[in-house]
């Protein structure tokens, strides 16, 4: 059968209307409007605004870049102020959520034994003979070994005859040779191998190490962190125990430094062996005058002296443990420290 010719041919569809709106009454076709995008329109106003920063950089290059830079300016100095004081509010909230009741609230005063050596003895039944102890070729001298327990018994009984105080001995891990054993642990396990002394139940109890001074200076800063530390305070009094021809560096020079009243600064100094009573106070002169020129031991023979008592690179941990101290902790110059100290108000 065959396809009737009609039928082999799609028919084509038909648009009955236009796709734009047709009005039936008039017969003409209305365009739709695009509603108008909004005048606010952040890309439109940012290529205006970046179009009128050109066109201003063009007729004042000059003034133009001048207003930039004070700009650019501005916003480091904000945005520096707000990290300072965020990172000092930040690490001192930070320290006082982890220790919320400090260990020793109650105590207000320092005593401060500074270290000099390092007990290396595997006993300590032999703590008065000079072969128990680490010493560099200017303390082997006879009687040696008795001014150390001179200095840990002198800072016992100051610490029995007040209840107010807490008792440091302060010294670092400062010989290689003498192994990871510091000095402040050294007196601390001496004082137990003798009882205290006699006084073991009133001192024990308070007395405790700071464990990184590596010289004079930093024994009596360190211990001034420390304390705030376990007590949560700055102490009111400051008692330091060490040889008497050290007196001067530690009572005029390192105070000072620290900015410390002197009214509430104690020194008690034991002598020297006899053997090297005139030798140390020559070596003491030396000491004394590099001080004098660098207060805060930050440069020269005395800093690298510094170093090289980290043999063992340790990590110091202040002045987490005192933010407020953390821009004298800083400081390195000849002149006084200039900033606020915590204790200024001591008289």
């Amino acid at each position: 059968m065959s396809i009737p010719s009609y039928a082999s041919s799609v028919p084509k569809s038909f648009l009955a209307y236009p796709g734009s709106d047709f009005d039936l009454e008039s017969g003409t076709i209305r365009r739709i409007r695009k509603p108008k995008s909004s005048q606010l329109h952040p890309v439109k106003m940012l290529k205006s605004f970046g179009n009128r920063v050109r066109y201003f950089y063009k007729l004042h290059p000059f003034l133009a870049f001048l207003i930039s830079l004070s700009f650019g300016m501005t916003i480091l100095v904000i945005i520096s102020i707000y990290q300072s004081r965020y990172s000092a509010v930040g690490s001192y909230r930070e320290f006082d959520v982890s220790l919320e009741n400090y260990p020793f609230a109650n105590l207000k005063n320092l005593v401060m034994v500074a270290g000099h050596s390092i007990y290396t003895s595997k006993s300590c039944e032999k703590v008065d003979k000079e072969d128990s102890w680490f010493l560099e070729p200017y303390q082997k001298n006879p009687g040696q070994a008795a001014t150390f327990l001179a200095h840990i018994e002198q800072g016992i009984e100051i610490t029995a005859k007040d209840e107010m105080a807490l008792l440091l001995f302060s010294g670092g891990e400062t010989r290689k040779d003498a192994g990871p054993r510091s000095e402040a642990q050294s007196y601390w396990a001496v004082a137990e191998s003798r009882g205290w002394f006699g006084k073991e139940e009133n001192v024990r109890s308070r007395a405790l190490t700071e464990e990184h001074a590596r010289d004079s200076f930093e024994n009596l800063l360190f211990s001034v962190c420390r304390f705030r530390e376990l007590t949560g305070r700055y102490p009111s009094n400051i008692t330091v125990v060490s040889y008497d021809f050290k007196e001067e560096r530690f009572a005029h020079l390192h105070r000072a430094a620290v900015r410390f009243p002197e009214s509430r600064f104690f020194y008690v100094g034991t002598p020297a062996s006899s053997t090297a009573r005139e030798k140390a106070r020559k070596g003491e002169a030396l000491v004394r005058q590099q001080f004098q020129e660098d207060p805060y031991g930050c440069q020269g023979s005395l800093h690298r002296k510094k170093l090289g008592r980290d043999p063992f690179h340790r990590t110091i941990p202040y002045p987490k443990g005192c933010p407020e101290m953390q821009d004298l902790f800083r400081y390195c110059g000849a002149a006084p420290y200039p900033g606020l100290t915590s204790w200024k108000g001591l008289s």
